[in-house]
């Protein structure tokens, strides 16, 4: 397996496809707005739709770097509010197809890329720093949910 394949691959299984842990996309299926709003109690918690806020940002920042396009910097926390949430599912499911789309683009952008592409600009440790970041915070989503009592119990 070469290195953009082996990448796509950990790209894959970090969003969509199940492997030995549950993928993003699987985390947030089948919840609703307010339940991507629930808050659990503790100063610092952050709610899932802000979780998945803050996923889309820095996915949208890396292929934005990726296509060479300026980026307008924002702080780490405000990175969690760049929608804002509602009890409206159609807001939710924008937010849902926002995430779906930045991360069709960065693995479409991954698949036409060759090993001399990821040397260029850290773009390797990049990715990488991508897929372990949405690991993290799908864990935290897992976690919330399981909390609020939508985690599917089959799982």
């Amino acid at each position: 397996m070469n290195r953009i394949d082996l990448l796509l691959n950990v790209l894959d299984t970090t969003f969509d496809k199940e492997s030995w842990y549950a993928p993003l996309k699987h985390a947030i299926d089948g919840i609703n707005a307010e339940q991507a709003s629930w808050r659990p109690a503790g100063q610092s918690a952050t709610t899932i739709w802000e979780t998945v806020n803050h996923l889309i940002y820095y996915k949208e920042r890396l292929v934005a770097n990726i296509e060479g396009r300026q980026w307008t910097r924002i702080d780490g926390n405000e990175t969690f509010y760049i929608t804002e949430q509602s009890n409206d599912d159609n807001e939710w499911k924008k937010v849902v197809d926002r995430l779906e789309t930045i991360h069709n683009s960065l693995r479409h952008l991954l698949s036409k890329m060759s090993d001399e592409d990821l040397d260029q600009n850290s773009f390797e440790s990049n990715l990488l720093d991508i897929m372990l970041h949405d690991a993290y915070h799908t864990g935290q989503i897992i976690q919330i949910r399981k909390m609020q009592g939508s985690w599917p119990s089959h799982r």
